[in-house]
């Protein structure tokens, strides 16, 4: 028996995303290739912001804490998961699977407030221009930053001690590549009701009020775009537009199929691979989307280089 619980089982067996043989391999270095562009693309963007001063304003220190939150939120799972691709069996303990099912919830949350804050930040920026450095002063910025983490920290705890009162008997085999909340209540041999209503509940207000913020600010800033006269600015505007909400669609959208649903009615296979976008592919995506049409940061890589050769 686990202590501290009323578990009869001590460690977990994760599936991970397939147990085809042949696929180990390819997926083992597609992952890989994945996982080291995601670290080096935050971590040059950390690095770019910290060292330029000129990127020290509230755009880039809402960048800076993505990018942050993407380093640990990938590192959570990813390492164990490439172990998976080479071994014949990737076992967890009880605690080392409570202890990542924490970090995962407490990073994916955060990471769902900082973009809301990011687009409420460029909302700011195009529509209130003259009252922006009122409106997102380095107060705001770090009380939204503050927020961002209380809110993740506060939801990590209530599903992680959720997840605790629960007791696994003999099922130990996770149909997943982490320890995520869903697999999981389908392997208590306790009812699950208390929990299903906590994610539901959590993941509703973790949803909803970051997109509906995000989707607002951005149907605000499309209605003063067409208000620019100049197609080339009205073109380049809804370009930066357009690639900020594909991201977000595809991590809300791939969250919220994966967690609006009774654990029962789910499909872990399909959810699975609904995982793999918001765990794997928005954290790859986001030091692209942010750079590489950003003059700003083109204009760090530079300075940085410049500095680095002399």
């Amino acid at each position: 028996m686990a202590p501290g619980n009323a578990s009869f089982v001590t460690e977990f067996i994760l599936m991970g995303l397939t147990d085809l043989p042949y696929l180990q391999l390819p997926l083992f270095c597609l992952f890989l290739v994945m996982y080291v562009f995601t670290v080096l693309g935050n971590l040059c963007l950390v690095t770019l912001i910290g060292l330029n001063s000129h990127l020290h304003t509230p755009m880039y220190f809402f960048l800076f804490n993505l990018s942050f939150i993407d380093i640990c939120y990938s590192s959570v799972f990813t390492p164990k998961m490439l172990v998976h691709f080479t071994s014949k069996k990737n076992i967890i303990s009880y605690r080392g699977c409570m202890t990542q099912l924490y970090f995962f919830c407490c990073f994916g949350i955060s990471e769902a407030y900082v973009l809301s804050s990011m687009a409420y930040d460029r909302y700011a920026a195009i529509c209130n221009p003259l009252l922006y450095h009122v409106v997102v002063s380095p107060k705001v910025c770090s009380s939204l930053m503050l927020g961002s983490y209380l809110m993740a920290f506060l939801d990590a705890t209530a599903h992680t001690g959720c997840m605790l009162r629960l007791t696994f008997c003999d099922a130990n085999t996770i149909n997943h590549y982490l320890c995520d909340i869903l697999p999981l209540l389908q392997l208590s041999c306790t009812s699950t009701y208390v929990n299903e209503l906590v994610v539901f509940f959590l993941v509703c207000i973790n949803v909803i009020v970051p997109s509906v913020t995000i989707f607002v600010s951005y149907g605000f800033i499309l209605s003063s775009i067409l208000c620019i006269s100049s197609t080339e600015g009205r073109s380049k505007a809804f370009s930066t537009c357009s690639s900020h909400i594909v991201a977000v669609s595809l991590f809300f959208g791939s969250g919220a199929f994966m967690y609006l649903q009774s654990s029962s009615a789910v499909s872990m296979d399909n959810g699975k691979i609904s995982s793999v976008f918001y765990t794997n592919v928005i954290p790859l995506m986001n030091p692209f989307i942010y750079s590489l049409r950003n003059s700003d940061i083109k204009l760090a890589v530079r300075k940085t280089l410049i500095r680095s050769m002399n």
